[in-house]
């Protein structure tokens, strides 16, 4: 595996990708809890890790002339996070067209392993970074939004 302590089951047919993440002391906010522009930051950072871990590396974006962008990006606080809570945030991908070249990604951020912190919910799709246009992706960013783990209520667009 690797020193993020990833659990990655997508790969082996399961339906899970967590990711623990750490809080720091600049991720507090004046009431020293976690700033809500955390959260976001949080889902970001679990979609880069997956895509990398998965061989679609920022240098294969960059070489491919294409990225991943967001139209909407929504966040449901549940329960705060504090400096000190153990913090894990999954994946599951929730509606993508059959291309991949528009989807959605909900993330669930647990805190100290079975409280629900916050659902962070995405829609997004593709840009060629050329034409600043979007783009259907790469055969091979097909295969690896196919990989994503699903949601339950996973539908195609």
């Amino acid at each position: 595996m690797n020193q993020l302590n990833v659990i990655f089951t997508y790969f082996s047919g399961m339906e899970k990708f967590i990711l623990p993440v750490e809080i720091r002391w600049s991720d507090l906010d004046p009431n020293f809890h976690l700033r809500h522009s955390v959260y976001y930051d949080f889902g970001a950072y679990a979609r880069i890790q997956f895509l990398t871990q998965a061989g679609l590396t920022p240098f294969y974006l960059q070489e491919h002339k294409f990225g991943p962008i967001i139209f909407r990006e929504e966040c449901v606080f549940r329960k705060e996070l504090q400096f000190g809570d153990a913090v894990t945030i999954d994946l599951a991908a929730i509606t993508a067209r059959k291309d991949y070249s528009r989807w959605s990604i909900r993330h669930h951020i647990y805190k100290n392993a079975d409280t629900l912190a916050a659902v962070l919910t995405i829609d997004g799709s593709w840009i060629d970074t050329s034409l600043r246009k979007l783009t259907i992706p790469t055969a091979h960013a097909q295969s690896v939004f196919a990989s994503m783990p699903r949601d339950s209520a996973f539908v195609w667009q």
